[in-house]
């Protein structure tokens, strides 16, 4: 044996030896293999451990992010202890403890435009585990140019996608040709998300990846899975090759990875209105009432007079409490959850609507009283 060298090692992936799509031959393909992991959080946390039990050699995990309290209800490689650490080195510590056999390499850094191609020219299979648009184009662009597979997916609430972007193939440009104008869609911070949905999604990817290095199975390529947890239903969508793709397209113009320009946000149609002309304008409009759109962990300063508070994460499902007569002032922490629950008030028929620019926290700067909520 080259790669599995004794007694231990056979008996500890022993149930994989038992499948004739793995056998010895794969377990050896494992432990030969190498994955980098970019995200170390909701997504990473359940790729990074399985990738790790199933023996994979060497993992590299690159995350310049530290643990936070609110990451705990859906990133399990962390506890309580590791609050405040680098989640790179706190989940490469983890992976060693729990399989001895693999190297997992922590990255503290962010993956930009200057080290993408690098690493991603280090290892056989990529892993997207990231939740911004900018770094999914980026490890796209790299992992094309790179000619390694993409392994993507994305969680919303209750809400996941799946698919694998191989050399050759659909990449992540051809499904999706350009972000959503900043502001627009929610992230996980602003919007919620169910903790469990990441387990769901990210097994989902590891699967994939172990798939593609065992050389078995058929990979999501151009194929894009959807998951309602809610719903407990899946559904696949096909994609191609988008003719207009700067990397794969029929005149591809892409030579080398760029960090995406930061597209300005869509007008919203409402007036706004300053953080330091709140509390004068709630003065001289009684009826008014700010709709505070902050999920309860963000909302500790700043509540202004005449609030309402309606988190964003179920603000459709209380739409009924809100009167169309009555004007409201939406605002969120810093101005961008906002942003979205204001489209969605005018999608629902709200016409008396302003938008306070900057958010409360600014608001809390500038406010002569504020409670404390």
């Amino acid at each position: 044996m080259s790669s599995l060298a004794g007694r231990r090692e056979l008996r500890r992936y022993s149930r994989h030896l038992l499948i004739p799509e793995v056998g010895l031959a794969g377990q050896e393909k494992l432990a030969r293999a190498s994955v980098l992991v970019v995200g170390a959080g909701g997504l990473g946390s359940p790729v990074l451990q399985y990738l790790g039990a199933a023996g994979v050699g060497r993992i590299g995990v690159v995350d310049d992010d530290v643990v936070d309290i609110t990451n705990l209800q859906r990133q399990v490689i962390y506890a309580d202890a590791d609050v405040g650490a680098p989640k790179a080195v706190v989940a490469a510590g983890h992976i060693r403890g729990l399989n001895r056999d693999v190297v997992c390499e922590p990255f503290v850094e962010r993956f930009n435009a200057e080290n993408a191609r690098a690493f991603v020219g280090n290892y056989d299979v990529v892993v997207d585990a990231t939740d911004t648009f900018g770094a999914r184009y980026l490890i796209n662009d790299a992992c094309r140019l790179e000619g390694k597979p993409d392994v993507y997916a994305s969680i919303f609430r209750f809400e996941g996608q799946v698919s694998v972007f191989l050399p050759g193939g659909p990449c992540y440009r051809c499904l999706f040709p350009e972000p959503p104008p900043e502001g627009s869609v929610p992230s996980c911070a602003e919007g919620g998300v169910l903790g469990v949905l990441a387990g769901m999604v990210g097994t989902f990817q590891a699967n994939e990846a172990l798939k593609l290095i065992l050389g078995i199975g058929s990979p999501l390529a151009g194929r894009l899975v959807l998951i309602d947890a809610l719903e407990a239903r899946t559904r696949e969508v096909a994609f191609g090759i988008d003719p207009a793709c700067p990397l794969d397209g029929t005149q591809a113009t892409m030579t080398d990875v760029a960090e995406m320009a930061r597209s300005a946000p869509e007008p919203l149609g409402v007036a706004a209105l300053a953080p330091d002309a709140l509390d004068a304008y709630l003065a001289d409009h009684p009826a008014t009432r700010v709709l505070d759109v902050r999920e309860p962990h963000e909302a500790i300063l700043a509540a202004p007079p005449q609030s309402v508070h309606i988190p964003a994460s179920v603000l459709e499902a209380r739409l009924h409490e809100l009167d169309t007569a009555t004007e409201y002032i939406v605002a969120c922490r810093v101005g961008a959850k906002s942003r979205w629950a204001v489209n969605r008030l005018r999608d629902a028929g709200f016409r008396r609507i302003r938008h306070l620019d900057g958010g409360l926290l600014v608001y809390g700067a500038h406010a002569v009283s504020f409670d404390v909520f």
